[in-house]
């Protein structure tokens, strides 16, 4: 099983990712957790540069490309081989935020964006695809509490409040594949809510405490 967290900067995806990782742990399931972009060598490099590149002007459509790049390696090395291996694989971000990011708040046509998306990921696609979607106002208490934002942080309030529109917009036209869930509550409540999908879906009953630790 493939699940991919998505959404803006602040919304929880790294925290929920890990809850989620024990979650499948605790039901004796193999787990592997991977970011986007990174979790490869090529795939960490390219990353550093679109996050941490501030002296570098990088076009919007280059910014593609290398998000691109970087997740093509991602599936190959990572991806590709553990859902092969019947693994449990949990990524956080994945091609939506591509056509989020690059698309509705910047500008390149989702056509665009779709067909080299289909190309970087080769028939991987998620099986679940949750979107964590929080207010702009509260991600940015929540980024103003890191001591240095990323370049996509810095890119300002318009930008980011495209971002989450285009969040909210592609899901529902695709309500079949994405799931939005409210990730401005505690923790624990997104984490419970996720679950819950997940049972419903695919009949997982997660019977044990929250907040668990996922040695993935």
């Amino acid at each position: 099983m493939f699940i991919t967290l998505d959404g803006g900067d602040g919304c929880g995806k790294s925290t929920q990712q890990k809850r989620l990782g024990h979650s499948f742990q605790s039901q004796g399931y193999e787990v592997v957790l991977c970011r986007d972009p990174g979790s490869t060598t090529l795939g960490n490099e390219i990353r550093h540069i679109l996050l941490h590149g501030h002296e570098l002007r990088i076009d919007n459509k280059t910014e593609m490309f290398l998000f691109m790049a970087a997740r093509t390696q991602m599936v190959e090395e990572v991806i590709r081989p553990a859902l092969n291996a019947k693994k449990i694989v949990i990524s956080d971000r994945f091609l939506l935020s591509n056509f989020v990011y690059q698309g509705y708040a910047g500008g390149i046509p989702l056509s665009t964006l779709e067909t080299v998306g289909r190309i970087a990921v080769e028939g991987i696609m998620p099986d679940l695809a949750v979107i964590l979607d929080i207010p702009y106002e509260i991600a940015v208490q929540r980024i103003g509490n890191r001591d240095i934002s990323d370049r996509m942080e810095q890119k300002g309030e318009k930008y980011h409040r495209q971002v989450r529109n285009g969040f909210l917009q592609y899901a529902a036209t695709h309500q079949e594949h994405y799931v939005v869930i409210d990730a401005a509550p505690p923790p624990n409540e997104v984490e419970n809510a996720i679950r819950n999908i997940i049972h419903e879906r695919y009949g997982i009953d997660f019977s044990f405490p929250l907040n668990g630790n996922c040695n993935c």
